[in-house]
């Protein structure tokens, strides 16, 4: 994509730093940017730091896409009593697993009991109560919460002090760009150097790289922008990972991101197949009429 293209409908991997919101941090970068529209990748508290992708233009239709799958963090606990590492670990240990969690009252979602998985959580350093830890998590997953019921389950209480987003999808720590940086390039682009700008801003479909793929026919393209579900005979190729239920990005030949669908079977099942529904339209990110008509509605019939 162009410089412009990505400006118009890119996504950078801001450094959110402690203090603003996420929401006030996506604001500046809209700002900045000179986009009519931005949103975020995933809320980070106030006092949290780290990745925070943050897309603008159409890129906004696919920052959802980050709900689906894990993130990671790496945090400072505060124990309020003296603890042994080992069983600190075995704690550890037993939380790692399919947790249940209701949002914290200041959160912007329903206060309703929801299940999370804890993939890994492991102890890294330790210093007097406090607690260096890294943790791999379900999208959605409040660590902070989480800090409190481990400090329950080992009878002295303990609350998170510090976090990090070290990961979002595919983007890391090593992606990251700050307000100041973005602010520079954006003043060195207008000078007449663009290259520190192109190198931070990426295509929509970097918020992607983490979900399963199918890949689809040019002709079954629009057809899926008007909302249509996409059909087997239209998928072009897809990856060994997907299975029933599971998010997929729906993508064209040439890796432009389509949208996003719940899988409606395998892909043994899809591959073997020569009809039925591959996928449920959830999402659309591309505009209609971005690939030539290749469908007939009832209207066309006439």
């Amino acid at each position: 994509m162009s410089l412009p293209d990505l400006l118009r409908d890119g996504v950078v991997v801001m450094d959110k730093p402690m203090g603003p919101t996420s929401h006030q941090v996506t604001s500046w970068v809209r700002e900045m940017l000179g986009a009519a529209k931005a949103a975020h990748g995933g809320t980070l508290d106030p006092r949290v730091t780290g990745v925070l992708p943050v897309g603008v233009g159409v890129a906004v239709r696919a920052m959802d896409s980050l709900h689906h799958g894990t993130k990671e963090y790496v945090g400072v606990m505060k124990m309020h009593g003296s603890i042994d590492r080992g069983r600190l670990e075995e704690v550890a240990e037993e939380f790692t697993t399919e947790i249940i969690q209701t949002p914290p009252v200041r959160s912007a979602v329903k206060r309703a009991p929801r299940t999370r998985t804890i993939h890994s959580f492991k102890i890294l350093e330790t210093s007097g109560r406090d607690v260096l830890f890294d943790i791999r998590c379900d999208s959605g997953t409040y660590v902070r919460s989480l800090c409190v019921d481990m400090g329950d389950a080992l009878g002295i209480g303990a609350h998170m002090q510090d976090l990090r987003r070290t990961r979002a999808g595919t983007m890391t720590d090593d992606d990251v760009v700050s307000l100041h940086d973005l602010r520079d390039a954006l003043e060195a682009n207008a000078g007449g150097d663009s290259a520190q700008l192109a190198g931070m801003l990426r295509p929509m479909e970097a918020v992607l790289d983490h979900l399963p793929k199918m890949e689809v026919k040019d002709s079954a393209v629009d057809a899926i922008c008007h909302g249509a579900d996409l059909a087997v005979p239209g998928v072009v190729s897809l990856d060994d990972s997907v299975v029933r239920e599971a998010t997929v990005a729906i993508m064209t030949m040439r890796g432009e991101g389509v949208g996003l669908g719940r899988a409606l079977m395998g892909a043994k099942e899809i591959m073997s197949r020569s009809d039925g529904i591959a996928a449920k339209t959830t999402r659309v990110f591309m505009p209609a009429g971005t690939y030539a008509k290749g469908w007939t509605s009832s209207s066309d019939k006439r």
